[in-house]
Protein backbone atom coordinates (compact mmCIF):
# COMPACT_ATOMS: atom_id res chain seq x y z
CA UNK A 1 0.00 0.00 0.00
CA UNK A 2 1.85 3.26 0.49
CA UNK A 3 3.80 5.78 2.54
CA UNK A 4 1.28 5.44 5.26
CA UNK A 5 -1.68 6.61 6.43
CA UNK A 6 1.22 12.29 11.71
CA UNK A 7 0.62 9.99 14.58
CA UNK A 8 -3.05 10.83 14.43
CA UNK A 9 -5.05 10.00 11.36
CA UNK A 10 -5.52 13.53 10.12
CA UNK A 11 -7.02 14.19 6.75
CA UNK A 12 -3.55 14.65 5.32
CA UNK A 13 -2.38 11.33 6.74
CA UNK A 14 -5.41 9.54 5.43
CA UNK A 15 -4.79 11.01 2.01
CA UNK A 16 -1.19 9.80 2.14
CA UNK A 17 -2.47 6.28 2.77
CA UNK A 18 -4.38 6.29 -0.47
CA UNK A 19 -1.58 7.55 -2.67
CA UNK A 20 -0.46 4.08 -3.68
CA UNK A 21 -3.62 3.69 -5.75
CA UNK A 22 -5.28 7.06 -6.17
CA UNK A 23 -2.64 9.76 -6.02
CA UNK A 24 -2.92 12.93 -3.99
CA UNK A 25 -6.24 13.95 -2.45
CA UNK A 26 -8.90 15.78 -4.42
CA UNK A 27 -10.22 19.28 -4.12
CA UNK A 28 -12.86 18.45 -1.54
CA UNK A 29 -15.51 20.54 -3.26
CA UNK A 30 -17.84 17.67 -4.10
CA UNK A 31 -17.93 18.76 -7.73
CA UNK A 32 -19.85 16.47 -10.05
CA UNK A 33 -18.08 15.01 -13.06
CA UNK A 34 -20.54 13.06 -15.20
CA UNK A 35 -18.96 9.82 -16.43
CA UNK A 36 -21.81 7.70 -17.76
CA UNK A 37 -25.29 8.09 -19.14
CA UNK A 38 -26.62 4.73 -17.95
CA UNK A 39 -26.38 2.15 -20.76
CA UNK A 40 -26.40 -1.16 -18.88
CA UNK A 41 -30.17 -1.40 -18.49
CA UNK A 42 -29.77 -1.85 -14.74
CA UNK A 43 -31.92 0.16 -12.37
CA UNK A 44 -30.34 3.36 -11.12
CA UNK A 45 -29.45 2.93 -7.45
CA UNK A 46 -29.63 6.33 -5.81
CA UNK A 47 -27.54 7.04 -2.70
CA UNK A 48 -29.12 6.18 0.64
CA UNK A 49 -27.92 8.16 3.65
CA UNK A 50 -26.99 6.33 6.83
CA UNK A 51 -24.61 6.46 9.80
CA UNK A 52 -22.85 3.13 9.30
CA UNK A 53 -20.57 2.28 6.39
CA UNK A 54 -19.93 -1.27 5.22
CA UNK A 55 -17.11 -2.33 2.91
CA UNK A 56 -18.12 -4.39 -0.10
CA UNK A 57 -15.89 -7.42 -0.57
CA UNK A 58 -13.37 -7.12 -3.40
CA UNK A 59 -14.25 -10.60 -4.62
CA UNK A 60 -12.38 -10.32 -7.93
CA UNK A 61 -9.13 -9.06 -6.40
CA UNK A 62 -8.93 -5.56 -7.80
CA UNK A 63 -6.70 -4.36 -4.95
CA UNK A 64 -3.24 -5.70 -4.24
CA UNK A 65 -2.57 -7.48 -0.95
CA UNK A 66 -1.43 -4.80 1.48
CA UNK A 67 -1.26 -7.10 4.49
CA UNK A 68 0.66 -5.98 7.55
CA UNK A 69 4.11 -7.59 7.59
CA UNK A 70 7.19 -7.01 9.77
CA UNK A 71 10.28 -5.83 7.88
CA UNK A 72 13.47 -6.50 9.85
CA UNK A 73 17.11 -5.60 9.32
CA UNK A 74 18.69 -8.78 7.96
CA UNK A 75 21.75 -8.73 10.21
CA UNK A 76 19.63 -8.04 13.30
CA UNK A 77 17.31 -10.93 12.42
CA UNK A 78 20.27 -13.28 12.04
CA UNK A 79 21.79 -12.15 15.33
CA UNK A 80 18.45 -12.27 17.17
CA UNK A 81 16.26 -15.00 15.63
CA UNK A 82 13.67 -14.58 18.39
CA UNK A 83 12.83 -11.13 17.00
CA UNK A 84 11.14 -12.56 13.90
CA UNK A 85 9.51 -15.30 15.96
CA UNK A 86 7.96 -12.77 18.35
CA UNK A 87 6.86 -10.39 15.61
CA UNK A 88 5.24 -13.30 13.78
CA UNK A 89 3.01 -13.85 16.82
CA UNK A 90 1.71 -10.33 16.30
CA UNK A 91 0.98 -11.09 12.65
CA UNK A 92 -0.92 -14.23 13.64
CA UNK A 93 -3.02 -12.35 16.22
CA UNK A 94 -4.03 -9.48 13.93
CA UNK A 95 -6.85 -9.40 11.43
CA UNK A 96 -8.54 -6.51 9.70
CA UNK A 97 -11.35 -6.23 12.24
CA UNK A 98 -8.85 -6.01 15.11
CA UNK A 99 -6.82 -3.46 13.16
CA UNK A 100 -9.97 -1.37 12.70
CA UNK A 101 -10.57 -1.51 16.46
CA UNK A 102 -6.98 -0.47 17.19
CA UNK A 103 -7.33 2.50 14.86
CA UNK A 104 -10.67 3.43 16.40
CA UNK A 105 -9.13 3.38 19.88
CA UNK A 106 -6.40 5.82 18.80
CA UNK A 107 -8.06 7.98 16.15
CA UNK A 108 -11.61 8.23 17.48
CA UNK A 109 -11.43 7.38 21.18
CA UNK A 110 -8.20 9.43 21.44
CA UNK A 111 -6.17 6.90 23.42
CA UNK A 112 -2.40 6.75 23.05
CA UNK A 113 -0.81 4.20 20.74
CA UNK A 114 1.35 2.89 23.58
CA UNK A 115 -1.64 2.28 25.89
CA UNK A 116 -3.60 0.59 23.11
CA UNK A 117 -0.60 -1.56 22.25
CA UNK A 118 -0.06 -2.72 25.84
CA UNK A 119 -3.71 -3.66 26.11
CA UNK A 120 -3.62 -5.58 22.82
CA UNK A 121 -0.56 -7.57 23.80
CA UNK A 122 -2.14 -8.47 27.14
CA UNK A 123 -5.57 -9.32 25.72
CA UNK A 124 -4.11 -11.46 22.93
CA UNK A 125 -1.69 -13.25 25.24
CA UNK A 126 1.35 -12.31 23.18
CA UNK A 127 3.93 -12.20 25.97
CA UNK A 128 7.06 -14.21 25.15
CA UNK A 129 7.32 -17.64 26.72
CA UNK A 130 10.98 -16.97 27.49
CA UNK A 131 11.22 -13.60 29.19
CA UNK A 132 15.02 -13.61 29.08
CA UNK A 133 15.64 -14.57 25.44
CA UNK A 134 16.55 -11.00 24.54
CA UNK A 135 19.08 -10.69 27.36
CA UNK A 136 18.66 -6.92 27.35
CA UNK A 137 19.80 -6.49 23.75
CA UNK A 138 18.89 -3.01 22.42
CA UNK A 139 16.42 -2.78 19.53
CA UNK A 140 14.89 0.20 17.74
CA UNK A 141 11.46 -0.12 16.13
CA UNK A 142 10.67 2.46 13.48
CA UNK A 143 7.27 3.90 12.67
CA UNK A 144 5.98 5.93 9.77
CA UNK A 145 4.33 9.25 10.58
CA UNK A 146 0.72 8.13 10.82
CA UNK A 147 -1.15 6.65 13.75
CA UNK A 148 -1.67 3.09 12.53
CA UNK A 149 2.03 2.63 11.96
CA UNK A 150 2.77 4.14 15.38
CA UNK A 151 0.37 1.72 17.07
CA UNK A 152 1.77 -1.31 15.25
CA UNK A 153 5.31 -0.22 16.14
CA UNK A 154 4.29 0.06 19.81
CA UNK A 155 2.78 -3.44 19.64
CA UNK A 156 6.03 -4.79 18.18
CA UNK A 157 7.97 -3.05 20.93
CA UNK A 158 5.69 -4.28 23.71
CA UNK A 159 5.97 -7.89 22.57
CA UNK A 160 9.74 -7.71 22.22
CA UNK A 161 10.06 -6.21 25.71
CA UNK A 162 8.28 -9.26 27.14
CA UNK A 163 11.15 -11.27 25.66
CA UNK A 164 13.74 -9.29 27.56
CA UNK A 165 14.82 -6.90 24.82
CA UNK A 166 15.43 -3.21 25.54
CA UNK A 167 13.29 -1.48 22.94
CA UNK A 168 12.95 2.09 21.73
CA UNK A 169 10.28 3.29 19.28
CA UNK A 170 11.13 6.09 16.86
CA UNK A 171 8.72 7.82 14.49
CA UNK A 172 10.79 8.40 11.37
CA UNK A 173 8.62 9.56 8.47
CA UNK A 174 7.78 8.08 5.10
CA UNK A 175 9.15 4.94 3.46
CA UNK A 176 11.88 6.83 1.61
CA UNK A 177 13.07 8.11 4.99
CA UNK A 178 12.89 4.97 7.13
CA UNK A 179 14.07 2.25 4.75
CA UNK A 180 17.72 3.42 4.57
CA UNK A 181 18.19 3.30 8.38
CA UNK A 182 16.36 -0.03 8.44
CA UNK A 183 18.75 -1.41 5.84
CA UNK A 184 21.86 -0.11 7.61
CA UNK A 185 20.77 -1.37 11.02
CA UNK A 186 20.00 1.94 12.70
CA UNK A 187 16.45 0.60 12.92
CA UNK A 188 15.76 -3.02 13.78
CA UNK A 189 12.24 -3.43 12.42
CA UNK A 190 9.33 -1.51 10.94
CA UNK A 191 5.70 -2.56 10.40
CA UNK A 192 5.15 -2.65 6.65
CA UNK A 193 2.52 -3.34 3.99
CA UNK A 194 3.25 -6.28 1.73
CA UNK A 195 2.18 -5.08 -1.71
CA UNK A 196 3.36 -1.52 -1.26
CA UNK A 197 6.78 -2.58 -0.01
CA UNK A 198 7.05 -5.07 -2.86
CA UNK A 199 6.27 -2.43 -5.45
CA UNK A 200 8.60 0.09 -3.81
CA UNK A 201 11.58 -2.26 -3.72
CA UNK A 202 10.84 -3.59 -7.20
CA UNK A 203 10.88 -0.07 -8.64
CA UNK A 204 14.00 0.78 -6.64
CA UNK A 205 15.89 -2.28 -7.86
CA UNK A 206 14.47 -2.78 -11.34
CA UNK A 207 13.45 0.70 -12.43
CA UNK A 208 10.41 2.91 -12.06
CA UNK A 209 8.77 1.28 -15.08
CA UNK A 210 9.20 -2.29 -13.80
CA UNK A 211 6.01 -4.31 -14.01
CA UNK A 212 4.36 -4.84 -10.64
CA UNK A 213 5.06 -8.20 -9.06
CA UNK A 214 2.49 -7.73 -6.29
CA UNK A 215 -1.02 -9.09 -6.65
CA UNK A 216 -4.24 -9.64 -4.74
CA UNK A 217 -2.81 -12.95 -3.48
CA UNK A 218 -0.83 -12.34 -0.29
CA UNK A 219 1.23 -15.53 -0.59
CA UNK A 220 2.28 -14.68 -4.14
CA UNK A 221 3.04 -11.13 -3.09
CA UNK A 222 5.23 -12.21 -0.17
CA UNK A 223 7.01 -14.70 -2.43
CA UNK A 224 7.85 -11.81 -4.76
CA UNK A 225 8.79 -9.56 -1.85
CA UNK A 226 11.19 -11.95 -0.13
CA UNK A 227 14.10 -11.81 -2.62
CA UNK A 228 13.61 -8.06 -3.12
CA UNK A 229 13.84 -7.57 0.65
CA UNK A 230 16.93 -9.80 0.87
CA UNK A 231 18.63 -7.74 -1.84
CA UNK A 232 17.86 -4.59 0.17
CA UNK A 233 19.38 -6.01 3.37
CA UNK A 234 16.02 -6.86 4.91
CA UNK A 235 14.14 -9.91 6.09
CA UNK A 236 10.36 -10.09 6.24
CA UNK A 237 8.33 -12.05 8.73
CA UNK A 238 4.92 -13.63 8.31
CA UNK A 239 2.19 -11.58 6.70
CA UNK A 240 -0.80 -10.86 8.89
CA UNK A 241 -4.38 -11.43 7.73
CA UNK A 242 -4.89 -7.75 8.62
CA UNK A 243 -5.03 -5.49 5.57
CA UNK A 244 -4.87 -1.74 5.16
CA UNK A 245 -5.66 -1.01 1.54
CA UNK A 246 -8.12 0.76 -0.67
CA UNK A 247 -11.70 -0.45 -0.31
CA UNK A 248 -15.15 0.69 -1.39
CA UNK A 249 -17.95 1.33 1.07
CA UNK A 250 -21.68 1.99 1.00
CA UNK A 251 -24.08 2.72 3.82
CA UNK A 252 -25.52 -0.31 5.57
CA UNK A 253 -28.95 0.90 4.49
CA UNK A 254 -27.86 0.92 0.83
CA UNK A 255 -26.37 -2.56 1.16
CA UNK A 256 -29.54 -3.90 2.77
CA UNK A 257 -31.82 -2.27 0.20
CA UNK A 258 -29.98 -3.90 -2.70
CA UNK A 259 -28.82 -7.10 -0.95
CA UNK A 260 -25.11 -6.36 -1.40
CA UNK A 261 -22.06 -7.97 0.18
CA UNK A 262 -19.57 -7.89 -2.71
CA UNK A 263 -18.58 -5.56 -5.52
CA UNK A 264 -19.88 -8.18 -7.94
CA UNK A 265 -23.29 -7.89 -6.26
CA UNK A 266 -23.18 -4.16 -6.85
CA UNK A 267 -22.29 -4.63 -10.52
CA UNK A 268 -25.16 -7.09 -11.00
CA UNK A 269 -27.83 -5.05 -9.26
CA UNK A 270 -27.09 -1.37 -9.69
CA UNK A 271 -26.44 1.09 -12.50
CA UNK A 272 -26.20 4.86 -12.68
CA UNK A 273 -24.13 5.05 -9.50
CA UNK A 274 -22.50 8.11 -7.94
CA UNK A 275 -18.91 7.43 -6.84
CA UNK A 276 -17.00 9.57 -4.32
CA UNK A 277 -13.23 9.61 -4.35
CA UNK A 278 -10.08 11.72 -4.68
CA UNK A 279 -9.80 13.84 -7.81
CA UNK A 280 -7.50 11.30 -9.50
CA UNK A 281 -9.88 8.37 -8.98
CA UNK A 282 -11.46 8.36 -12.48
CA UNK A 283 -8.01 7.84 -14.02
CA UNK A 284 -6.62 5.29 -11.55
CA UNK A 285 -6.64 1.52 -12.19
CA UNK A 286 -7.33 0.75 -8.53
CA UNK A 287 -10.20 3.23 -8.34
CA UNK A 288 -12.94 4.07 -10.90
CA UNK A 289 -11.15 2.53 -13.88
CA UNK A 290 -10.65 -0.70 -11.98
CA UNK A 291 -14.27 -0.84 -10.85
CA UNK A 292 -15.40 -0.38 -14.44
CA UNK A 293 -12.90 -2.73 -16.06
CA UNK A 294 -12.77 -5.49 -13.44
CA UNK A 295 -16.38 -5.47 -12.32
CA UNK A 296 -18.27 -3.70 -15.11
CA UNK A 297 -19.79 -1.27 -12.64
CA UNK A 298 -21.58 1.64 -14.31
CA UNK A 299 -21.22 5.15 -12.92
CA UNK A 300 -23.36 8.15 -13.80
CA UNK A 301 -21.39 10.70 -11.77
CA UNK A 302 -18.09 11.08 -9.99
CA UNK A 303 -17.81 13.39 -6.98
CA UNK A 304 -14.35 14.67 -6.01
CA UNK A 305 -13.55 15.03 -2.28
CA UNK A 306 -10.53 15.30 -0.04
CA UNK A 307 -9.91 11.75 1.13
CA UNK A 308 -10.96 12.37 4.72
CA UNK A 309 -14.39 13.65 3.60
CA UNK A 310 -15.37 10.71 1.38
CA UNK A 311 -16.94 8.63 4.13
CA UNK A 312 -18.98 11.61 5.30
CA UNK A 313 -20.21 12.20 1.75
CA UNK A 314 -21.45 8.62 1.49
CA UNK A 315 -23.07 8.76 4.93
CA UNK A 316 -24.88 11.97 3.97
CA UNK A 317 -26.21 10.46 0.76
CA UNK A 318 -24.15 12.59 -1.59
CA UNK A 319 -22.73 9.46 -3.23
CA UNK A 320 -23.78 5.82 -3.28
CA UNK A 321 -20.27 4.40 -2.91
CA UNK A 322 -16.93 5.84 -1.88
CA UNK A 323 -13.26 4.96 -1.65
CA UNK A 324 -12.16 4.30 1.94
CA UNK A 325 -9.32 2.51 3.70
CA UNK A 326 -10.07 -1.02 4.80
CA UNK A 327 -8.69 -0.43 8.33
CA UNK A 328 -10.33 2.95 8.97
CA UNK A 329 -11.40 3.19 12.61
CA UNK A 330 -14.76 4.66 11.63
CA UNK A 331 -15.67 1.23 10.18
CA UNK A 332 -15.73 -0.31 13.67
CA UNK A 333 -19.00 -1.99 14.56
CA UNK A 334 -19.60 0.30 17.54
CA UNK A 335 -18.45 3.56 15.92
Amino acid sequence: MRARRSTTLTLVAIATLALGACGSPGSGGGEADPTSSGTSGLATCDPIAGEKLVVLEDDKGLQQADNIIPAVNKAAAEANPAVIELLDTVSAALDTEKLIELNKAVDIDRRTSSDVAEEFVSTEGLAAEDGAVGAGAPLVIGAANFSESATLAEIYAAVLRTGGYTVEVRTIGNRETYLPPLADGTLTAVPEYAATLTNFLNAQQNGADAESVASADVDETVAALTPLAEAAGLTVGAASPAQDQNAFAVTSEFAAEHDLTTLSDLAANCGGLVLAGPAECPERPFCQLGLEDTYGIEFADFQSYDFGLIGQAVRQGEAAIGLVLSSDGSLAADS
